[in-house]
């Protein structure tokens, strides 16, 4: 008996509302508690004209661009986690499956331990980030091609051999540190957190996620027919291989500029593709936009938790994410008939 699958529009503009309120309701939580009724207070005066009141520098300057960020990298994972296993056809990809985590962190662990890009300021590790993680996807595509193509085999190993001698650099980089604090900033950096965002920080990402949202929604049609296998998309006209390339280098560049800004957040992009493939079915052009406003949804509740469970000080997000991401993945491989790619 085929599953129910929940309405499109219903469920979209339930968790749009979620999300709207999800980010108001954050703004409470943190080092000290902010009753709700300061913070509606604080919003509603900013929007009348009203005079600054005692929470307005926490809330606007502090907590509201954390909760757009980790909301704009929610949907972002979200979005490129589904792009990313239907590019490879593996329901176990996720962003960081071609090892451009891995050599983000190695950007990143280089600048925290060396002192390169010090000349950035607060940018350094976020800029050091980027650059490791755009070498990383020019460094698999170089192979890949070289080889023969962008096939899904050919990425899936290059990224997951790249993702193994990355992550040993790192680790040599910590080593050869002589900063005792050396090992802790990486480790927290790599785990993920949007600790540091600000308002200038958001508009980068919140770009690149808007693009890539609507490059794949325009190519929906595409995407669903590469899902089904290359030579189905051979069949109805389209150049497989340009759309794995174009397909490539979006992903490549969206989750290495999320990685700059948020760290490795996991499980985000592996398990809310598959929550949004089982609510409303494996159309693209349904599953995008749900996988984003839900991926949205969650991560600002992650960072909620991130934020309050040890109190003042914070969790990161990877934490978080793995034991809730974890038995949340187990508990969808387990509901009844599921299929992705032509596997069941």
């Amino acid at each position: 008996m085929p599953r129910r699958r929940l309405p499109f529009w219903p469920l979209l503009f339930v968790l749009a509302v979620a999300s709207v309120l999800s980010v108001i309701a954050s703004l409470a939580f943190g080092s000290e508690r902010i009753p709700l009724t300061e913070v509606v207070a604080a919003v509603t005066d900013r929007f009348s004209g009203e005079p600054a009141g005692r929470w307005d520098v926490i809330i606007w300057e502090l907590r509201l661009p954390r909760a757009l960020l980790a909301l704009v990298v929610g949907a972002g994972l979200a979005i490129a986690g589904a792009g990313m296993q239907t590019l490879v056809r593996n329901s176990l990809a996720d962003p960081y499956l071609l090892g451009i985590s891995s050599g983000a962190s190695v950007g990143a662990t280089a600048a925290l331990t060396t002192g390169a890009l010090a000349g950035l300021g607060l940018y350094a590790v976020s800029t050091g980030a980027l650059l490791g993680a755009v070498g990383s996807a020019l460094l698999i595509w170089l192979i890949a091609t070289a080889q023969g193509g962008l096939t899904p085999i050919r990425l899936v190993l290059s990224g997951v051999v790249l993702s193994s001698g990355f992550s040993a650099i790192a680790s040599l980089l910590v080593f050869l540190s002589d900063d005792e604090r050396a090992a802790n900033s990486v480790m927290f950096w790599m785990l993920g957190s949007v600790g540091g965002a600000t308002w200038e920080k958001l508009v980068i990402p919140a770009a690149f996620v808007v693009v890539l949202a609507a490059g794949l929604l325009v190519v929906h049609r595409w995407l669903d027919a590469l899902a089904a296998g290359p030579e189905t998309a051979a069949a109805l006209g389209i150049n497989v291989a340009a759309l794995r390339t174009a397909l490539f280098v979006i992903l490549s560049v969206v989750v290495g500029v999320l990685v700059a800004v948020s760290g490795g957040v996991g499980f985000v992009g592996l398990i809310v593709p598959h929550a949004a493939r089982l609510v409303v079915g494996a159309r693209h052009r349904v599953v995008l936009p749900v996988a984003a406003v839900a991926g949205a949804v969650f991560l600002v509740w992650v960072d909620v938790l991130a934020r309050v469970v040890v109190r003042p000080q914070e969790i990161p997000l990877g934490v978080v994410t793995g034991v809730l991401g974890a038995p949340l993945f187990l508990l969808l491989m387990g509901r009844g008939s599921y299929r992705f790619g032509g596997d069941r």
